[in-house]
């Protein structure tokens, strides 16, 4: 490993360290109970539509959306055009996105995707709850996508299925496709990360959760790799596991990226045309 890579990996593998011995006191069971009480900046649980077979909001929800608040005040001065969220769930992320950014007005579009279809549906009841709006698609991960959004993701949001468990519950289009990560829980993790990197622009932002069985700083590590600098923005934890709340950007100085390096440059004016959502909606629903 180059230079350059050690240093940013070194400071990756510090902040773990200093979170280690300094984290967040509320507890993160394992994909537990839902808390109620949010701030007006975020969507309301009340209004959270659900269904038996959606993953509903919980502390890991929870710590994702609230790392996002925490990076507000940089996501408006980004002004991303495309915000995206992968494994939507009942929508309490991407609703919550939405709301944090809504003085950015049409200038910011937003798009959701999950495996499940009853997850597609119920993501729609909470955004209209909400009176907002996104694009969501029923399909795995990205899949059909790739193309069409090529470098021209600004911000990507993802809370996987990271709980270690049989392989076999990996194939799961129910429930259990929200928190089956099969060996390690990195099997569906190490499928997101490469899909990511090809949708993000180059000012692109993901920001995932990781729990600590699945070796975020490995994680960390094969981004670095690939030319992109993380940052951990939250850590909570109780007696039996530790979350994450990673964030990614790209970085010269760290690795390489031929894929972005060799992207045909976009106008600002066009990149609007390589949305047709309602195409995509009716060919991958």
């Amino acid at each position: 490993m180059a230079g350059g890579d050690s240093a940013a990996v070194s400071a990756v593998e510090g902040r773990l360290s200093e979170l280690s011995t300094n984290s967040d006191e509320k507890g993160l069971p394992r994909r537990g109970k839902s808390l109620s009480g949010r701030t007006l900046n975020t969507a309301q649980i009340q209004l959270v539509a659900s269904h038996p077979e959606v993953y509903e909001p919980c502390d890991d929800s929870f710590a994702l959306v609230d790392a996002l608040l925490s990076d507000k005040a940089q996501l408006l001065m980004l002004k991303p055009r495309l915000c995206m969220e992968i494994g939507c769930g009942s929508g309490y992320v991407i609703t919550s996105l939405a709301i944090m950014l809504r003085q950015l007005g049409s200038g910011t579009q937003y798009l959701a995707t999950d495996i499940n279809q009853h997850a597609v549906e119920t993501t729609q009841a909470t955004l209209e709850a909400h009176g907002v709006h996104a694009d969501v698609i029923a399909t795995d991960i990205v899949s059909g996508l790739e193309k069409r959004l090529h470098g021209l993701v600004d911000v990507v949001v993802v809370n996987p299925p990271y709980v270690p468990t049989p392989e076999e519950e990996i194939e799961s289009n129910g429930i259990a496709s929200s928190w089956a990560g099969g060996i390690n829980g990195r099997q569906v993790i190490d499928r997101i990360l490469p899909a990511v990197r090809e949708l993000l622009s180059e000012r692109g932002w993901l920001y995932m959760i990781a729990l600590e069985d699945n070796d975020p700083l490995d994680i960390c590590h094969l981004m670095n790799e690939k030319g992109y600098a993380s940052r951990v923005l939250l850590k909570r934890c109780t007696e039996e596991e530790s979350l994450y709340v990673l964030k990614f950007w790209q970085d010269a100085s760290t690795g390489t990226n031929a894929s972005h390096a060799a992207r045909s440059p976009r106008s600002e004016s066009s990149w609007l045309s390589q949305l047709p959502f309602r195409s995509l909606w009716h060919k991958n629903a």
